[in-house]
């Protein structure tokens, strides 16, 4: 069993870690609020490492109670650090001023496990089937369907002949950026990124 002072620690080394990206932050003199909590900066450098990410990975992620977290992020968001956009049932947070409209609901997409699997896998082989994303993503078909629907309308995809990424070199490049805060299939696509991109002179 757990020990309340652990958990207590475990919260402080966490929030200091991500403090520690929050005072690199151009913004960090808006997030002295007078306080000691090293809460706000850890939020600010948490939202710069995982750009897209919704209110409940971040606060579960940063040991923050909802209370404490919906108050920094309001007071954030209002001092110009953070920016957010609803996004179905999410609402996700980025750096203030630093992504367009389309990187936003990219990096929205890419935080969504299937989605980001279809890109992953399309950046990779622009020649696959839908039959065999839902084969290599281990879902259903109609999944697949379901989700290149919703990527189509968002402009990430063309279904005009066969799955094409429409805007591959950004999608690749934010896939590659924050490689470490999508998981193992986007850092694999990073050490292959140089085959990946395609020059014509």
């Amino acid at each position: 069993m757990t020990k309340t002072g652990d958990v207590d620690e475990d919260k402080r080394a966490t929030l200091r870690r991500f403090a520690a990206l929050g005072a690199a932050s151009p913004f960090v003199r808006f997030t002295d609020d007078g306080s000691d909590s090293d809460a706000p900066d850890a939020i600010a450098g948490y939202v710069s490492a995982h750009p897209g990410t919704h209110f409940s990975k971040l606060r579960d992620d940063l040991q923050l109670g909802t209370g404490e977290a919906q108050h920094h992020l309001h007071r954030l968001e209002n001092d110009g650090v953070v920016a957010s956009r609803k996004d179905g049932d999410y609402r996700r947070y980025f750096p203030a001023g630093q992504f367009s409209e389309f990187e936003q609901v990219t990096l929205g997409y890419l935080r969504r496990e299937t989605p980001r699997g279809m890109l992953v896998t399309l950046l990779r082989d622009p020649t696959v089937t839908a039959s065999e994303l839902a084969t290599t993503l281990g879902v259903s078909r109609p999944t697949i369907s379901n989700y290149a629907g919703d990527l189509e309308s968002a402009d990430l995809l063309s279904r005009d002949d066969g799955y094409a990424v429409t805007e591959p070199e950004t999608v690749l490049t934010l896939l590659i950026r924050y490689a470490d805060s999508f998981g193992d299939e986007a850092a694999e696509l990073a050490n292959e990124a140089s085959s990946l991109f395609r020059y014509d002179p």
